[in-house]
């Protein structure tokens, strides 16, 4: 069990985050081996509603111009606001595939409606690989029966599982609470994501379910929020994927009185709920990066606005400069000023002070010199979780990004991802 982070916990209600296994009322999910591009380990993960009838969906995809077959399927299905399953493959991206790309996408999503006996447009296709491949549709026809017959309701580690391509570890979270007196609900999901990280707008794969009674509205509305709190918030290495998608299910089995406004106690608990397993969804995928030794934590604060605080913060977060010298140990804090000063925010430096954990290194432009403050620096920099937060002295705005060093391995996967 885990707590979110200190700055989720400014947004929510500290709501406690379990990283373990979860069943979900209402919902089943499994996986199964299709071949299609991996070979002994399951390639296939499908996650349904136990009610024939669907439930309420939501869903947040890349905002990518190549963004792959499976999203535009995924985002015209979700404009009614409900569907029944999500199918999702490991391996092949279906993304750079023209016309036939959408073909077979929506023969996947035809392959498990006709398993599941129900109609083709209530299930959603994602996917996760190799951009530029066409997909095979054929390994999944033959391993349907086997991938639908694997649905339980513990099966949640093994979709996990399944959707995974260079990451190192399945991503589960979940949390329960009481949304009203008697009536507990809980929101769990799961992530995949190592490399190709900086979301716009969505993330890598996602897949949430609740058995809280939600109108799909306010499920957008708390899916788009908790999204721009968690997942717009991490970067690995500046890249946004053509397949990233986040899906979330609610299937009202709590009993709840149904969730129709935003702004009620109880939906606005709700939201914290899911925002929470977002965050922590989000974070574990920085945990995980392609190469990752360090999870680092960058706060911008004093800024005129969110936008610039939000700007200064990856433009930090993603320098290869700044994520080298936290890989090497090096207190380097001339990397991360001179960050934040090529990110076209207006600074004063004069104003601009640079903390590492609770060690002032700079302040007000000028850097804080002395063995003992190198010393302690490169204690905090050798440590695997590290937190730096820059004041700009311009105003009362912050943002937190979430970010990893880059290592010697993030190279040697991505140099020959596709052999």
């Amino acid at each position: 069990m885990t707590h979110v982070p200190a700055e989720a916990e400014k947004n929510t209600r500290s709501v406690m985050v379990n990283r373990g296994p979860f069943e979900i009322p209402g919902f089943v999910a499994g996986a199964a081996e299709s071949g299609m591009r991996y070979s002994g380990r399951p390639d296939l993960a499908l996650i349904c509603c136990e009610d024939p009838g669907g439930c309420a969906a939501a869903g947040v995809f890349t905002r990518n111009r190549f963004c792959a077959a499976p999203v535009e399927l995924c985002r015209e299905r979700l404009e009614g606001g409900k569907a029944r399953a999500v199918l999702a493959n490991a391996g092949i991206a279906n993304a750079c595939t023209g016309e036939e790309g959408k073909i077979r996408a929506a023969q996947m999503a035809r392959l498990a409606a006709e398993g599941l006996g129900s109609p083709e447009d209530s299930v959603l296709v994602c996917s996760t690989g190799v951009i530029g491949r066409q997909l095979e549709v054929a390994p999944v026809a033959g391993i349907m029966p086997r991938l639908i017959g694997s649905l339980r309701p513990d099966g949640w580690q093994d979709a996990a599982r399944a959707i995974m391509t260079t990451d190192t570890v399945e991503k589960m979270a979940s949390v329960r609470i009481e949304l009203e007196p008697g009536k507990t609900v809980t929101v769990g999901g799961i992530a995949k994501g190592s490399g190709m990280i900086a979301p716009d707008m969505a993330t890598l794969l996602v897949f949430v379910c609740t058995d809280a009674a939600v109108t799909p509205e306010v499920l957008q509305h708390w899916t788009s929020a908790g999204v721009e709190d968690s997942f717009n918030c991490i970067t690995v290495d500046g890249d946004t994927s053509t397949n990233d998608s986040l899906i979330v299910f609610a299937g009202g089995a709590a009993g709840n009185s149904p969730l129709t406004d935003t702004t009620s106690e109880q939906s606005l608990a709700f939201g914290d709920a899911l925002r929470s397993v977002l965050r922590d969804l989000a974070i574990q995928a920085v945990m995980d990066g392609e190469g990752a030794t360090k999870l680092i934590e960058i706060e911008v604060s004093g800024a005129a606005d969110r936008q610039s605080a939000r700007q200064v913060a990856f433009t930090v977060a993603n320098s290869p400069l700044v994520k080298t010298a936290f890989f090497g140990a090096d207190a380097n804090w001339g990397r991360i000023v001179c960050a934040a000063g090529r990110s076209g925010v207006p600074l004063a430096p004069e104003r601009v002070s640079l903390f590492f954990a609770d060690l002032c290194v700079f302040q007000n432009g000028v850097p804080i010199g002395g063995e003992k403050v190198e010393e302690e620096a490169s204690r905090i920099f050798a440590q695997k979780e590290i937190h730096l937060r820059l004041d700009l002295g311009e105003g009362n705005s912050s943002f937190t990004a979430w970010t990893c060093d880059l290592s010697f391995d993030y190279i040697k996967i991505n140099a020959s991802y596709r052999t």
